[in-house]
């Protein structure tokens, strides 16, 4: 189905190895690691995040508009409806949203590095709170196969999305913060424990 995003996200403690496993399976580079910033945006009354629907506007090697729908699982994978495009000049597609009614409700960062296997993107994620490895691929089965070759746990996939993660760390630590950004983790000590993650690729 066009416009359709089927992924698998990981927590992992050694995000290096897996980098080297791509690197010695022939994985091709996409994208080299940079810092992403995203901004998500939502009404006054907040219409969207009821509807499990998120509006993003990203800023890394261009910018980019995106949206993206309510998401259902599917073989052990996160299915959902996504429409992305790039976007000429990021202030004023800020401006734009704002100017249609719509404010920022979260600013969140990573770094990130993109490899090709296989036909599957696999995403190296440096986030604020620990590191994970994302497989986005055209169907559950395609996943799985680089899943085996990579040698992660299956069994071991963070549903949550990464805004998700936040929002019940946020809760279950008191924070009273608003941004998943490195400068407002930092010091923080925050654990794999703290999310109740279990690294796959241990």
């Amino acid at each position: 189905m066009e416009n359709q995003e089927i992924e698998v996200k990981y927590f992992v403690n050694d995000l290096g190895a897996v980098r080297e496993r791509l690197e010695a399976l022939g994985a091709a580079l996409v994208q080299p690691r940079l810092l992403e910033t995203n901004l998500r945006f939502d009404t006054p009354g907040r219409r969207l995040g009821r509807a499990l629907q998120v509006l993003r506007l990203r800023q890394d090697s261009a910018a980019r508009m995106t949206f993206k729908g309510p998401a259902h699982g599917e073989g052990g994978a996160r299915v959902r409806q996504e429409i992305e495009f790039t976007v000429e000049d990021f202030a004023r597609a800020r401006q734009f949203l704002e100017a249609l009614g719509y404010e920022v409700v979260m600013i969140y960062e990573k770094y990130r590095s993109v490899y090709d296997l296989a036909g599957v993107h696999v995403t190296l994620d440096e986030m604020p709170y620990g590191d994970f490895v994302e497989l986005e691929g055209p169907d559950v089965q395609t996943i799985q196969l680089v899943n085996a070759r990579l040698g992660l746990n299956w069994g071991r996939v963070v549903p949550a999305s990464y805004t998700m993660l936040f929002e019940q760390l946020a809760q279950k630590k008191g924070l009273r913060v608003r941004d998943l950004t490195f400068a407002t983790f930092a010091g923080l000590g925050i654990t794999p424990q703290d999310m109740d993650l279990l690294p796959a690729d241990g």
